[in-house]
């Protein structure tokens, strides 16, 4: 087992001792499982999958919607730190459909760099609060 760490800036998401952790990097996604490599690497806007014993479906996995961050990989603990994470329990997809609209207004209407620029942030995370709650859909109906 890994001791997987997420930490965002509301303080611990989840903490607890897990088979595999998947995470999205810069470089596309990454596995990690007990005994990995030591690493540090930045973790993109995307979703982190969490598969706490190993004979555990893909659709029974943990999933969290982060808004990109640091990963870090030490000896038999992964710590992930963010802005923002929220587990699938927490997304709301009608809620989430709603911001995304909200987001793209927003992009359309944008005046200077700045506003584009918040937008397309904006953009990025509601879009994979969309992700996961869709991800959560589809795994219940398939359960």
């Amino acid at each position: 087992m890994i001791h997987f760490e997420l930490v965002s800036l509301d303080g611990i998401k989840f903490s607890e001792d897990v088979y595999e952790v998947i995470l999205p990097t810069m470089d596309g996604e990454i596995g990690v499982m007990p005994k990995h490599m030591p690493l540090i690497s930045v973790a993109k806007a995307g979703v982190i999958s969490v598969r706490r014993n190993a004979n555990d479906r893909d659709d029974s996995m943990e999933l969290f919607a982060i808004s990109g961050g640091a990963i870090e990989v030490s000896g038999d603990t992964l710590r992930v730190l963010v802005d923002e994470a929220d587990n699938s329990d927490e997304i709301s997809e009608e809620e989430a459909k709603a911001a995304y609209v909200r987001a793209k207004k927003l992009k359309s209407e944008a005046k200077d760099q700045v506003s584009l620029d918040q937008a397309q942030s904006l953009i990025d995370r509601t879009s994979v609060r969309l992700q996961v709650a869709g991800i959560k859909r589809s795994s219940r109906r398939r359960g």
